[in-house]
């Protein structure tokens, strides 16, 4: 068989009978079951998300980050326009001292879903966690991190005062949570906040099941006006082709993360709608270039040749990331360059870059360069240096078609170029443990980026590198360090003058693109698919041709609304008309007449934002 035939059958979707058939429990009180497709106020979206915990100092995984967001209010939240600062809990805001001092003034009558008021005091409480309990920086310290004091002078008024000035918004990605709730919890940085949620969103958390569900309920409170559906509901599908059936057979609402494959079989389904918009997200072979702490102690077990930038070059050189493209993802996306996606036009590194074209695809040239390193071909065809063989492991979660495709396609590229892979087929709660530990060569990776660079170019630091040889303690997205790299990191932030900084970012881009600790080989189309016989007037982020689901807002679902039973159209609403969105989720059912299915969670490692 031709290896293009082996990988389309890779990702070729199953039927409905090949389907994983999932075990049967009965719940054991009915409350807490996802609802029936009968309730029109509730929107049930299938997801396989991994949630870490509720807890907004420390998630980092891309569902319940997601949620997060719809829980608690930014003080400054990000446009769905074009992701632009826009307003948030803070109705305006000023910028004095050079950039140094920003000013907010907070909107009129906030209140908590409890009835509290929301006042400064909560926003510098959130902020002083951060910046004085490292436990409580896990999630975005790097955004707190040029911070020198923060003032609450009255209820209204928010100063955060700058140790440099900066150019992004300090105010703007950071969730902002009770202080007359969070100050009362005996130890923050371990509480799940699983569950009765006190927070300022459109939609609050009402209970959570591992493996089961996740309930989200609507917050009359909302500042911009409660939400027209009543509750959302998330039900977990570990099998992919499980959540497009369930869809069709009218179980749940809304699923995204399709592959092209199921993107195109739904096209014409009956009540179904598909969508592929823009997405903020980049995939990428995540490299062990030899992991190591802040403080410099290595730990893992990646090959030791992975840590010569020669040899990482060459897998680049012998990656063909437009066949990958074409072929695995149906041409839905862009070939990936770094890792900010070119979603985001004005940051991301450019296809004719000279760091790119240097290394565009090229298997001679990667053969060239591996001669010039002293790594001879043996008999075999495989190379070897001072008596080791070049054989590297590439770690892929055994359930996800794309991922097996990707491998198929990839180990016979570098066994052209004398490297064997071996290729390790997992369960993603696996992969996301040795993702941690080191204990890897190369695995499948990606994250959803945010409108500003910032956040993702600061978990790229050497400051961003874990803190013990577990490695635990911080938030670093390949565990790669580069001094130059930092340096240049300082100065992005703060460059004021728009076109300088993003000259700054595309040099960190193409320095991070050949040192070559990770390999970007696409930024993929966001496929959804919805009921659109269900509901209506979803938003879109950015609002031309952008995506529904995952967004860095809570746009897609704030404005959803029923279709009217009686004339098919849904209530009158300000928002565009582009259907039923979702997120990502977590937990396993079916429900068919109060009866619970699920499957064991598997944790995808990729799924961080």
């Amino acid at each position: 068989m031709s290896l293009v035939a082996a990988a389309a059958l890779l990702v070729a979707p199953a039927t409905a009978a090949n389907a994983a058939a999932p075990t049967r429990v009965h719940s054991a009180d009915p409350s807490d079951s996802p609802s029936s497709g009968d309730d029109a106020k509730t929107m049930r979206i299938a997801t396989s998300g991994f949630v870490d915990t509720f807890n907004p100092f420390v998630s980092i995984y891309l569902l319940p980050t997601n949620l997060i967001r719809y829980m608690y209010e930014n003080l400054v939240q990000n446009s769905d326009v074009d992701g632009s600062p826009t307003k948030g809990l803070a109705d305006h805001w000023d910028v004095t001292d050079g950039g140094k001092t920003w000013t907010f003034t907070l909107q009129d009558d906030l209140e908590w879903s409890d009835g509290e008021p929301i006042t400064s005091a909560d926003v510098k409480y959130t902020f002083d966690q951060m910046m004085d309990v490292p436990e409580l920086s896990v999630a975005n310290g790097s955004l707190v991190s040029n911070f020198d004091s923060v003032e609450a002078p009255d209820d209204k008024t928010v100063v955060i005062n700058l140790i440099e000035a900066q150019a992004p918004n300090p105010a703007i990605e950071i969730p902002i949570v009770p202080e007359h709730i969070w100050s009362e919890i005996s130890n923050p940085a371990e509480y799940a906040n699983d569950k009765d949620v006190v927070g300022s969103g459109p939609f609050l958390l009402e209970s959570y099941k591992a493996n089961q569900f996740i309930t989200l309920k609507a917050n009359p409170t909302f500042w911009d006006g409660a939400p027209k559906i009543d509750k959302i509901q998330y039900v977990y599908y570990t099998n992919s082709d499980a959540q497009v059936q369930a869809l069709r057979s009218g179980d749940v609402d809304f699923v995204s993360g399709l592959t092209p494959t199921q993107y195109d079989a739904l096209k014409d389904a009956e009540g179904i709608t598909v969508h592929s918009g823009i997405g903020r997200r980049y995939s990428s072979f995540s490299i062990n270039s030899g992991l190591k702490t802040v403080d410099g102690r290595p730990f893992g077990t990646g090959n030791p040749a992975l840590q010569d930038v020669e040899v990482r070059q060459a897998i680049r050189l012998g990656t063909d990331i437009d066949t990958l493209l074409e072929k695995v993802l149906g041409g839905l996306g862009d070939p990936g360059t770094s890792f900010i996606p070119a979603s985001y036009p004005q940051w991301t590194l450019p296809t004719d870059d000279p760091a790119v074209t240097e290394l565009a695809y090229d298997p001679e040239k990667a053969k060239e360069k591996l001669d010039a390193d002293g790594w001879t071909v043996g008999d075999d065809g495989i190379r070897v240096k001072d008596g080791q063989k070049l054989s590297i492991r590439l770690t892929v979660d055994a359930s996800d078609p794309t991922e097996l495709s990707i491998s198929q396609y990839f180990q016979p590229w570098m066994k052209e170029i004398g490297i064997d892979v071996q290729i390790v087929s997992t369960d993603s709660d696996t992969i996301s443990a040795v993702a941690v530990s080191g204990d890897y060569d190369i695995y499948l990776s990606g994250w959803s980026i945010g409108p500003d660079p910032d956040y993702q170019l600061g978990i790229n630091t050497c400051a961003a590198l874990p803190t013990e040889t577990d490695g635990t303690g911080a938030t670093n997205q390949d565990g790669w360090c580069n001094a130059e790299f930092d340096e240049m990191y300082q100065q992005q932030r703060t460059e004021l003058d728009p076109a300088e900084r993003e000259k700054i970012v595309h040099d960190m881009l193409a320095l991070n693109f050949t040192d070559t600790a990770q390999i970007t080989y696409w930024f993929a189309n966001g496929l959804e698919a919805y009921r659109s016989d269900r509901f209506t007037d979803f938003r879109m982020m950015p609002a031309d041709g952008g995506i529904i689901a995952n967004q860095s807002g809570y746009w897609g679902f704030k404005d959803v609304a029923p279709v009217s039973a009686e004339d098919g159209t849904a209530p009158a609403s300000d928002g565009p008309n582009v259907g039923l969105i979702v997120t990502g989720v977590v937990i396993a059912l079916i429900v068919i007449g109060g009866v619970i299915y699920f499957v064991v969670r598997r944790r995808k490692s990729s799924d961080v934002e």
